[in-house]
């Protein structure tokens, strides 16, 4: 059994309970609505982050219906990020098909993010966790803050390491440091408690996002449900490109700065970029960089009691590394 169906598999039941909380939380007599959300529900792909608020639970002393209705909540305020986010680069395709917006425009679009926020916080009040609530406060500030980041990082064209990360650990690390959180509040964990396990989270967080941004360099677009060089398409440059330009000296390099710079990259120049970064070890770089921090992950891991939960911990984050979409 592959080792990321192996985890979900111990925790079958509670994702099943979780999506039924989430679809009564998101029904309506708005026969519109309805058919849109249901469309949307269709392809939640492999709901990694209410997982890994599960994960947390059972790793800090089990899963209470708090927990349930916590993970409802993070999972609909991450789609809710998702379907705005696809109205702001003009997405036509995630997960394989087709986007919100472009089934019924942005119009609905952002009309139904909005539905998914107001109903993430509902489940979250339910909880009655005043933790509950903050961190899903501060995770809106954060994702909404990360892709602004990540719009300035464009528009101003930042190549660099170091802005590239801090923007990644609002944009998606950040999830997965509430994902931790949220899960071991609803498990009575305190503060103290969680604090290492909530940095293993943001490293996890960094590594998916990285991973993620590899896959722009690779020919398996039909595995991944996304064309390849898309980010550049929208003028993202991330780790791969990033790591090469550092590395290409000269008019060579130059050039490509010069193109990055001026934007609307044409088809060739894209495949020209992709190259760059296959040739000058972008994506060596980029899984480089993922297995130092996974080697800081793993320290980290080590300072808790050995448990079957600790170790599929362990193995999450080399599915993080290893998968294939």
């Amino acid at each position: 059994m592959h080792q990321f169906d192996e985890i979900q598999s111990h925790l079958a039941p509670e994702l099943t309970r979780m999506n039924e909380i989430i679809r009564e939380s998101l029904f309506t007599p708005n026969q519109l609505m309805n058919q849109v959300v249901t469309g949307y529900l269709q392809t939640k792909g492999k709901q990694i982050r209410p997982l890994l608020v599960l994960l947390s639970a059972k790793f800090f002393g089990g899963v209470t219906p708090d927990t349930l209705y916590a993970a409802a909540a993070l999972e609909m305020l991450h789609n809710a990020s998702l379907i705005h986010d696809d109205v702001v680069d003009e997405t036509s395709l995630r997960r394989g098909a087709a986007t919100v917006n472009a089934l019924w425009g942005n119009h609905l679009a952002v009309l139904v993010g909005d539905f998914f926020v107001s109903n993430a916080l509902a489940a979250g009040i339910r909880t009655g966790h005043i933790d509950v609530i903050s961190a899903l406060s501060d995770l809106g500030k954060e994702l909404s803050l990360g892709e602004v980041d990540q719009i300035c990082n464009v528009r101003e064209h930042h190549f660099d390491e170091k802005s590239y990360i801090d923007m990644i650990r609002k944009k998606t690390a950040s999830l997965f440091m509430n994902c931790v959180k949220l899960g071991a509040v609803t498990a009575g964990a305190s503060a103290e408690e969680y604090a290492a396990m909530v940095r293993y989270a943001e490293l996890l967080g960094l590594c998916f996002q990285i991973r993620d941004d590899i896959f722009d360099y690779c020919s398996e677009e039909a595995a991944i449900g996304k064309p390849t060089g898309n980010d550049l398409r929208e003028g993202k440059v991330t780790l791969p490109l990033i790591y090469a330009l550092q590395a290409c000296e000269g008019a060579k390099g130059e050039e490509c700065r010069r193109l990055l710079r001026r934007g609307n990259l044409t088809p060739e120049e894209i495949a020209m970029l992709v190259k760059l970064a296959r040739d000058n070890g972008g994506v060596e770089y980029a899984y480089s960089y993922m297995r130092r921090l996974q080697e800081e992950a793993d320290a980290l891991l080590a300072e808790y009691p050995e448990s079957e939960w600790r170790e599929r911990f362990g193995r999450l984050f080399d599915f993080i590394i290893t998968r294939s979409k």
